[in-house]
């Protein structure tokens, strides 16, 4: 969400971002909620003040003022308990307010509605061709026995599959890649629950507008999480950080939930949207200094592509458009990997920087040197998001023959196999 005063003292800003991002939020309407919100707050204090000023005036008080005192008191109670109940009424309309607010977007996001506005800035590496009639990854991993999609619908229905063999031992190469990777790159590997309460995810911006896209459990008043970002805000979520602990940097690694309400016409087919996968995140809480924030933006985008041209794979980076980039995005870069079946790119890593948005959410601050508080930055890369890479590398590295070439960085993890 965003600083109250700053809405009161950039209202027109705070209106084109929401008319950029396509929201649906009246500026107007919560500025007046918060005028309200802080008369009301005062009209509270005072009549507070007054009756602990009465109860004062009853110790001192002659029998006679006393009998007037109480008569009056009834009243007086009446009145406070109005004026809290309403107090809590606005707040609470303008805390549903709040955190509709968009972060300000970065003046270089290129301005449209949805993803067809999102602008590619560079690529890397040439699609592979074939001299043979390669096959998509579906029709590959039921070939060599590495998937089973009927069955696994019949489980769990839509969208489910079973990974089987070698495939599993990639996916885990896959992975175990990606985190020695961030881990030598000085991230915390951290493993973390997909079971959350709501809390965290009304402090990542998951909720409440993305109820859709949730799996709730209600008997247990949890839901599964998306993402590892979402315990990861979590963990310090109320906490004062010592500025010297900044910058935090973590590798989550959780198994993911989606429901992907809308998407049931594009890329569904196999392994390309699912609604279980496994993903290893990259996380970091930073000071809120904007050259900072930058350059962890700049180092989690290039560290992604490192795995992509460590692996092998055709790539193109995206500047996603103000309306693609999701309520609380200041930046997001999208890079989109080469999918041989589709003869197109599609997205594989969600570049994201969120300024103080989830920090203000989640009441994540620090303390400097000098004892002040701040709230922290926040941004999030994928490192490796399967099956959706996995599937990727089926595609890009099959062979006439029908075995799997092994990019070379993997190797190490599948007992020096060259081939699959």
């Amino acid at each position: 969400m965003l600083d109250k005063r700053f809405i009161r003292e950039n209202p027109d800003v705070v209106k084109q971002a929401v008319r950029v991002k396509g929201l649906d939020l009246d500026v107007d309407e919560l500025l007046q909620l918060d005028q309200d919100s802080r008369k009301l707050q005062f009209e509270v204090d005072t009549a507070q003040a007054s009756r602990k000023s009465r109860s004062k005036e009853f110790a001192k008080a002659d029998v006679a003022r006393k009998a007037e005192l109480r008569a009056e008191q009834a009243d007086f109670d009446r009145n406070l308990t109005e004026l809290r109940e309403r107090l809590s009424a606005t707040s609470a309309q303008l805390n549903e307010l709040m955190l509709a607010t968009p972060t300000i977007p970065w003046e270089g996001a290129p301005v449209g509605a949805d993803e067809s506005a999102n602008t590619v800035v560079r690529a890397w590496g040439t699609p592979p061709t074939f001299d043979f009639t390669p096959l998509d990854h579906v029709d590959l991993a039921e070939k060599r026995g590495w998937a089973e999609f009927a069955r696994a619908r019949r489980v769990a229905g839509e969208r489910a599959y079973v990974l089987c063999g070698d495939a599993v031992l990639l996916e885990r190469a896959l992975h175990s890649y990606a985190l020695d990777l961030l881990q030598g790159h000085g991230f915390r590997l951290m493993s973390v629950p997909s079971l959350v309460k709501e809390a965290p995810l009304v402090g990542t911006g998951m909720l409440p507008k993305g109820r859709a896209e949730i799996y709730e459990i209600p008997a247990d008043d949890a839901f599964l999480a998306g993402t590892a970002e979402v315990s990861l805000v979590g963990l310090h979520a109320g906490e004062i950080l010592d500025a010297a602990r900044l910058p935090i940097r973590y590798a989550g690694i959780s198994p993911c939930f989606r429901r992907e309400i809308g998407s049931a016409s594009r890329d569904v087919r196999g392994l390309l949207r699912v609604h279980q996968f496994e993903k290893v995140e990259q996380f970091v809480i930073c000071a809120d200094d904007q050259d900072e924030s930058d350059r962890w933006h700049a180092e989690l985008l290039g560290t992604a592509e490192s795995i992509l041209q460590a692996l092998g794979l055709a790539y193109e980076v995206v500047e996603c458009a103000t309306g693609d980039m999701g309520v609380g995005k200041y930046r997001m870069n999208d890079i989109n990997t080469w999918f041989p079946s589709l003869g197109l790119f599609r997205e594989t890593h969600s570049c994201s920087s969120l300024k103080d948005w989830q920090a203000r959410r989640a009441n994540v601050r620090y303390r400097t040197a000098s004892g002040e508080i701040h709230f922290a930055y926040t941004l999030n890369n994928t490192a490796v998001a399967t099956p959706r890479l996995l599937a990727a590398v089926l595609e890009n590295f099959q062979t006439a023959d029908g075995t799997l070439r092994v990019p070379e960085v993997l190797r190490p993890y599948l007992g020096g196999r060259e081939t699959l």
